[in-house]
């Protein structure tokens, strides 16, 4: 089989059976081989792409592929992008690790609800990371290697070369003179997955020629009994209160160990977060579980973390942004920063805010401490910070619920209350989308 555009068009369309058509395609763009015949073979579509390269400061060469890459996709007619992250070395995952998160963090942040990211991971990827999850003691989720489609955030990370094998890439970049960049570190084998790429493999190879396509078959075997132990979570997960935002930990106590584990990196995934490492995840069940009740714990990994609060475990992003975007609101969606969500204006309701605040007049605020509102139910204003309290929204969103002003009257709080004499029937509703649990 060789690879062709037409190929990757109907592969890609064949996943949107599982998930909504995107709105963009963001591509994680290395300049490598495999990207750049990935985002060559999209120029064109009909849905916008954007490339995405990101600087990690660890190569002197950086600048120069910055260039490269930013050149590549402009001939493609795509747009581009650089960013540049902080790799924290020091993490203890080592340099592979510590890159990697850094990048999959920094691309978590910058997609947008509807997004696709796509990475060209192939086959030979799949093959080296089942090796290297079975070297380092994986479960089921790890011997499946890597997926094909999963929610990432307020998007899809989506996989859709792990088909086709290096070779095949190779072919269509010769076909179409495409020059990518070779980066001199993928050859030091003191890294984990160069040695098995360089070493490894070729060895196995010499004894069985399509090892490669053998570990797929063994991935895919794998993820069929990854599949089980997701509906079985998912089970869990309804009988518990089927919000993955939020799991009630006496409940959660109450399963088995072994659910509880499986439980939580489930409500993880279904949150579009990183699953943490296995100590990591011990360290959620015997301490932030745990913890004495007027505690609120916290565990950050990246892509993730965990809090108690009351009964509560909440998952979250590893960063949730601490400003607001204040200033007029100038359209009908508006994003709140870092792992806070989206605000939507939804007309047309049976009872929203008076559509003719709605306009000009409207800005986004937060909280500086004082504000009051009367609700519908109520004959006089009340301060917010009591009615926060009252509600029991959790102590880290308080100050991070969006406030809606019509010239200087607050007329919302988010998507929790409107004012009393700004509501109308019909009206515009405030929807709060991909935000963190707030009870």
């Amino acid at each position: 089989m060789s690879f062709t555009r037409e190929q990757l068009l109907e592969r890609l369309a064949a996943l949107e059976y599982q998930a909504e058509r995107p709105s963009r395609y963001v591509i994680a763009f290395s300049g490598g081989l495999d990207s750049s015949v990935l985002a060559h073979a999209l120029a064109d579509a009909e849905i916008p792409v954007l490339a995405v390269h990101i600087d990690h400061g660890l190569q002197r060469e950086a600048e120069d592929w910055n260039r490269h890459c930013r050149a590549f996709a402009e001939a493609c007619g795509i747009a581009f992008r650089c960013q540049p992250i902080d790799v924290q070395l020091e993490s203890g995952k080592g340099p592979e690790g510590s890159a990697r998160d850094a990048r999959y963090s920094a691309l978590h942040d910058m997609l947008e609800p509807g997004d696709w990211l796509l990475s060209a991971h192939h086959r030979e990827d799949q093959a080296e990371t089942l090796l290297l999850n079975l070297v380092r003691g994986s479960g089921p989720a790890g011997i499946a290697g890597i997926g094909a489609l999963r929610r990432f955030g307020p998007g899809w990370l989506v996989r859709p070369l792990l088909a086709f094998d290096r070779a095949e890439l190779r072919a269509y970049a010769a076909a179409h003179d495409i020059h990518w960049i070779e980066d001199p570190s993928n050859a030091d084998t003191r890294f984990d997955r160069n040695f098995l790429r360089h070493e490894v493999i070729p060895c196995l190879q010499t004894r069985w020629p399509d090892i490669a396509l053998r570990l797929q078959r063994s991935a895919l075997h794998a993820s069929e009994a990854t599949s089980l132990l997701a509906d079985l979570a998912g089970i869990d997960l309804e009988a518990l209160g089927a919000q993955p935002q939020r799991l009630p930990i006496g409940a959660l106590l109450d399963l088995p160990r072994h659910r509880q584990k499986n439980l939580v990196r489930h409500a993880l995934r279904t949150c579009g977060l990183t699953v943490p490492t296995a100590l990591q995840l011990d360290t959620i069940l015997d301490e932030v579980l745990r913890a004495r009740v007027d505690a609120q714990p916290l565990l950050r990994w990246p892509g993730g973390s965990a809090r108690r609060y009351r009964d509560g475990l909440y998952l979250l992003p590893d960063r949730l942004a601490d400003t607001l975007p204040e200033g007029p609101i100038a359209s009908s969606a508006v994003r709140l920063g870092s792992g806070l969500g989206t605000l939507f204006f939804e007309p047309g309701v049976d009872r929203g805010l008076d559509p003719q605040l709605v306009g000009p007049r409207l800005r986004l605020a937060a909280r500086k401490g004082g504000e009051k509102i009367r609700l519908h139910s109520q004959s006089h204003t009340k301060k917010l910070k009591k009615l926060l309290q009252e509600e029991g929204v959790v102590p880290w969103m308080r100050d991070r619920v969006p406030l809606i002003y019509a010239g200087d009257k607050l007329v919302a709080v988010g998507d929790l209350w409107t004012a009393a004499d700004a509501t109308t029937s019909p009206g515009v509703a405030v929807r709060w989308k991909d935000r963190p649990a707030l009870h």
